[in-house]
């Protein structure tokens, strides 16, 4: 057997300069086939069950105002949750989106993953009817006293003490501190609905 000029056997050289080749080939296939090929969307965490949950709240609200509405839609070239045609309203979860929609004519809706749908009807520029849902008015628990309650405040709080009592009791609850993602939720609904009656 003779040796090749790097004083190895011409087979075994052979064999590494064909499976470095193919390995080429097989990333360049990989990287194409991801770039021009549609496929199913890399893994990533799910959006937070809270927006699927808003979603569906906020979509019982304005069918109880019975306001028309479309879902997943693109305003101004930004995808939005909501849009009420009627009212050229857009409503998002993407404060990206708000601030882009924000210069035009469409009036734009921030909201949050934590806001109730309940609370929608605050948020939104024009009036809307006081609505109560069924589990809460089945429960027996008036909402506002139970959101005061969970802040540490009266039901004649102001906002400025709603807000302090919000600021104290979310840094004990915040996930980021060692708190529960459920409390953190309900601290934040509680401040929604708090903050709405105190104004």
């Amino acid at each position: 057997m003779q040796a090749g000029i790097t004083g190895l056997p011409p087979g075994l050289v052979t064999g590494i300069a064909l499976g470095v080749a193919g390995t080429v080939v097989v990333a360049v296939a990989f990287v194409l086939a991801e770039r021009l090929l549609p496929g199913r969307a890399p893994h990533r965490r799910r959006r937070t069950s809270g927006e699927s949950r808003r979603r569906a709240e906020f979509r019982e609200y304005l069918d109880a105002i019975d306001e028309q509405y479309a879902e997943n839609h693109f305003v101004e070239g930004q995808h939005i949750a909501f849009y009420l045609p009627k009212r050229d309203v857009a409503i998002t979860f993407d404060a990206r989106a708000y601030y882009r929609i924000l210069p035009t004519e469409t009036e734009p809706v921030l909201v949050e993953h934590e806001m109730p749908g309940s609370a929608l009807g605050a948020r939104l520029p024009f009036e809307t009817p006081d609505i109560t849902f069924e589990d809460e008015s089945k429960s027996g628990i008036d909402p506002l006293r139970a959101a005061c309650a969970e802040l540490g405040v009266p039901v004649s709080a102001s906002v400025d003490e709603v807000k302090r009592a919000y600021r104290r009791k979310i840094k004990e609850v915040h996930p980021d501190q060692g708190g529960n993602e459920d409390e953190f939720k309900r601290v934040r609904e509680a401040y929604t609905l708090a903050k709405k009656h105190a104004e």
